[in-house]
Formats: structure tokens, C-alpha cells, sequence
């Protein structure tokens, strides 16, 4: 069974298995589609964002007795758990940006929408994502992989499937991004090139929907104003 969200670009829907639901019923998203917007160029506001926020967020997990100890951590931790993956081994987005901010690092810059999402995780805690909508095969889907979908991570060569019952999104041509926030893949990523895009912000129990409304809905702000096009914001949760 699929829940279809709502069409975000002409030719794409994004869908979710109803058993994500099922296993996961406090999943919560704030979901971005863009039409023809310019992401090329650096733009040096976006970059001061990252730089504000990486340090209120070395000054906020000081307070921690361990960065894994925030609770959207331990959220993804437990259920990348419940659907075989170990969080040791595999870290969702946002726990990998945490990691390296604390160990002294800056995120890259890599291009607007990328930046802009990574501010947004970093600042909220919440694992963000995007694919470029033109190069994915017919509809997004968020389900469990049935073990034989093509992956080639992002600057990767080689073929990576996912392990059958893991939390994958796809399409038509394979896996666009691995254990739900671990890796995307090379084929869909952003670029400079982007014209169309979907954005995921991510969250599970205790985060509630304000929360994911205010994070998407920054995000969205952002965009509109660096790199225009047509910004439409969504939110998609078991009951809605």
C-alpha cells in the first residue's frame, strides 16, 4: 500500500509505504519542491549562517555529557536499529554534520540548496536531503528495499544495493539515497545545474510538527530568497 503525498513537480509524486507508517508512526516531514530556481554562485550570507550556527552549536552540545545524548540523536539511532542498520556503523545525516562541527570542521560549501540544507539541519538537528527532481525516474519513494535496487553513492563508482528490508528512497532506476539518511547517491544529487528539486527535513518523536514546520519553513524562506523559483512547502505525517 502507498500514501501519495502530493504532486510537487509535473511529472513526480512522492509516495510513502503505509508500513513506514505502521513501523514508524511518529515520522514527521517537511517536504520542499522547487521549480526553476538558480543555484549557482557562492553567496557569502549563506556561508556566514553556517559559520553562526556551527559555533551556537559547539556552545549548545558543551553542555552535553555526549553529543549522542540529544535526543533527535538517539531517535535516529533507535530506529535505524529497528530496521537492522547499527548506528555505530551507520550515522543518519545530521549526527555525521554534528560530529564534524564538534571535531573542529566546517561544513563545506557546496552549492546553495546544498548549503542552505545543511544550515537547516545543523541549526535544528533534524536530517535534511535533496534530490534533483529532473533526474529522478518517475515517482520518489519512501519504503523498505526489497535488496535489488542499483545505488552508487554520491563520488562513488561501484554498485552498493541496499540490504532487503532496509529504509531506502527510489525510484524507477534504484535507490536515491541509502538507510533513509545515511548516503544519497551520485545519480540524483544537487548541483550548480539544478533547476528542480524536492527537499526532505526529517524528524521522529520528540520533535513535534511546530517544530518541523518552523525548520521547513526557514528553509523555504531561504531558498525563495537566494535562489527563487517557485517554492512550495508540504508536511507529511501519519495523520496528515
Amino acid at each position: 500500500m502507498l500514501r501519495k503525498i502530493c504532486p510537487f513537480l509535473l511529472f513526480m509524486e512522492l509516495k510513502i509505504q503505509k508500513e513506514i507508517f505502521e513501523t514508524f508512526p511518529d515520522f514527521i516531514a517537511g517536504v520542499i519542491s522547487i521549480k526553476g530556481c538558480d543555484n549557482q554562485g557562492g553567496v557569502p550570507e549563506i556561508a556566514e549562517l553556517l559559520r553562526k550556527t556551527e559555533k551556537s552549536q559547539i556552545e549548545k552540545f558543551s553542555g552535553l555529557e555526549s553529543f549522542s545524548q540529544h535526543p533527535q540523536i538517539l531517535a535516529w539511532r533507535s530506529c535505524y536499529r529497528k530496521f537492522g542498520a547499527d548506528p555505530h556503523q551507520y550515522r543518519c545525516s545530521v549526527e555525521a554534520l554534528v560530529r564534524r562541527v564538534l571535531k573542529g570542521g566546517q561544513l563545506p560549501n557546496i552549492n546553495k540548496l546544498v548549503d542552505l540544507y545543511n544550515y537547516i539541519s545543523l541549526k535544528y538537528v533534524l536530517p535534511s536531503g535533496g534530490e534533483d527532481a529532473d533526474k529522478v525516474a518517475g515517482d520518489l519513494l519512501l519504503g523498505f528495499a526489497d535488496g535489488a535496487e542499483q545505488f552508487v553513492r554520491l563520488g562513488g563508482v561501484e554498485n552498493e544495493p541496499p540490504q532487503k528490508g532496509e529504509v531506502v528512497y527510489k525510484d524507477e532506476k534504484g535507490a536515491v539515497c541509502r538507510k533513509w539518511n545515511w548516503r544519497e547517491a551520485d545519480r540524483t544529487k544537487l548541483t550548480e545545474q539544478t533547476r528542480n528539486a524536492i527537499i526532505m527535513v526529517e524528524a521522529l518523536s520528540p520533535a513535534v510538527k511546530s517544530e518541523v514546520e518552523t525548520a521547513t519553513g526557514e528553509l523555504a524562506g531561504l531558498i525563495k530568497k537566494h535562489c527563487g523559483g517557485e517554492v512550495n512547502l508540504y508536511l507529511v505525517a501519519k495523520d496528515s
